[in-house]
């Protein structure tokens, strides 16, 4: 298997034994807003500091979206968004939105739900903000995408736009267990895959042409393939990599990751991989592919599946890049949604088997409620937010002391190097004028006054590694 391969000992280390390792700011959580109805996921639009959206995976058949007012601690009582017929199956409902990099202009918003019906259909659907009230959205959905499901589970669910404006989907391999059809191995059908489309004309899509199924054998939306139900994924806003968190069967739990200068067409290895391993050991043949193949990518961390009161499916998160937290900047934060009550971190630093951090009890401190965790995602500053499937969203905030960030190392992956200097065009602001990016602070630090300039430029000059 190809880039993070590993095997013998290193394989059977490398799952996961979540040890406890030295850290710098220590970390809490705050409840936000309880009472909600299955909380699944947290977002705002680009820029947009004021709002949190949250996601209501459904009340009966009806799904909703709520807003929730960061500078006045508030929800607000009409929904956004309100979707009926969704699926009430435990893996349907309403699942995923995403926000048009365009959203301030053209108000456009995406939205992943399960219509109920059958095993239920897939459906990506568009709509618009309302231009007099920004809090409520415009009457009437249009249908982008639909895919009828055979059975219940497996739905995926999450959609994001990626650094390169175009709408990645997350579908899952088409249910039932083991996937009996061998779905997520074939690339002329959408299941078990990562879509990636141009939604730019707003109510249809296209495929990109450098995806890479277009114009050979395979469908054109598909830009990674081989997963198993990638139930919540995020883009690293400064890197631009894919982090995949891929529920596993009953043996392990994966993230995978897709470099930010991906090409597309990495195959993730289901149904014929488990994490590190064959997936025989949980799952009768024939498979879709060969494991151990070397055209197959290894996940970058497997843990072990425990049980429903251990660890028993991996709930992905997102990668730490607000302003109140500066020395973890660049950490990715993911949980376990079972009754364990598991968060964890890893920094990828490109290499399988990262140092785990444990937070599950700074996170989750006694007399808190933090348990069926489904989703860690991000509002518009970077700042993180757990979702609760019993109706809380918590915010992780600091507690006591905060480290300071590391000098000129922007991207905070312990050197100073191209990365950062791309980092520090971006914010030179030149004397007298404020920054408006908290990640800019790192380069104030030969005068600390507020902006970046040749002063600043210089300090960074005698950080830069190379």
């Amino acid at each position: 298997m190809k880039r993070f391969c590993i095997t013998g000992l290193a394989a059977m280390t490398a799952i996961a034994l979540f040890a406890p390792v030295a850290r710098a700011t220590d970390l809490t959580t705050v409840r936000l807003v309880s009472g909600l109805s299955r909380p699944v996921f947290v977002t705002s639009p680009p820029g947009d500091t004021e709002r949190i959206f949250i996601v209501e995976n459904r009340s009966g058949s009806t799904g909703r979206i709520r807003i929730y007012n960061l500078n006045t601690s508030t929800l607000n009582a009409t929904p956004f968004l309100t979707v009926s017929g969704v699926g009430t199956g435990n893996e349907q409902g309403l699942l995923g939105l995403a926000f048009d990099p365009d959203y301030d202009t053209n108000r456009r918003f995406f939205i992943y739900y399960i219509q109920s019906g059958g095993g239920g259909t897939t459906r990506v659907a568009t709509g618009t903000a309302s231009v007099g009230n920004a809090d409520i959205a415009n009457a009437g959905l249009t249908n982008v995408l639909s895919l009828s499901q055979p059975f219940s589970n497996h739905n995926g669910g999450w959609i994001g736009f990626g650094p390169d404006d175009m709408l990645y989907v997350a579908l899952g391999d088409g249910g039932s267990g083991c996937d009996p059809s061998q779905r997520a191995q074939n690339i002329n059908n959408l299941f078990g895959t990562m879509l990636r489309i141009d939604v730019s004309a707003g109510t249809s899509y296209t495929s990109p042409s450098d995806n890479p199924f277009v114009g050979v054998a395979g469908r054109d939306e598909i830009w990674h393939y081989g997963l198993r139900n990638p139930y919540r994924n995020s883009f690293d806003r400064i890197t631009g990599e894919l982090y995949m968190a891929d529920v596993g069967q009953i043996a392990f739990e994966e993230i995978n990751i897709a470099p930010g200068d991906s090409k597309g067409g990495e195959n993730y290895g289901w149904d014929c991989m488990e994490g590190f391993v064959s997936a025989a050991a949980s799952c009768a043949a024939p498979f879709g592919c060969t494991p151990g193949a070397a055209s197959l990518v290894d996940p970058v961390h497997v843990y072990a599946n425990t049980g429903f009161f251990g660890n028993c499916a991996v709930s992905g998160g997102s990668v730490y890049r607000g302003c109140d937290i500066p020395d973890l900047r660049g950490t990715y934060f993911f949980a376990d949604s079972c009754n364990s009550g598991s968060i964890w971190s890893f920094k990828f630093q490109g290499t399988v088997n990262p140092t785990i951090t444990t937070w599950t009890n700074q996170l989750d401190p006694v007399g808190s409620t933090v348990d069926s965790i489904v989703a860690i995602s991000e509002d518009a500053n970077g700042e993180l937010y757990i979702c609760d499937l019993g109706g809380e969203v918590f915010k992780i905030i600091p507690d006591g002391a905060i480290d300071p960030p590391t000098p000129s190392d922007y991207d905070n992956d312990g050197d100073v190097d191209g990365a950062d200097l791309l980092g520090l065009n971006a914010c030179f602001t030149g004397p007298g004028v404020a920054f408006d990016n908290c990640l800019c602070d790192v380069f104030d630090v030969g005068d600390t006054d507020g902006d970046v300039d040749l002063r600043d430029y210089a300090e960074f000059q005698l950080q830069y590694t190379n």
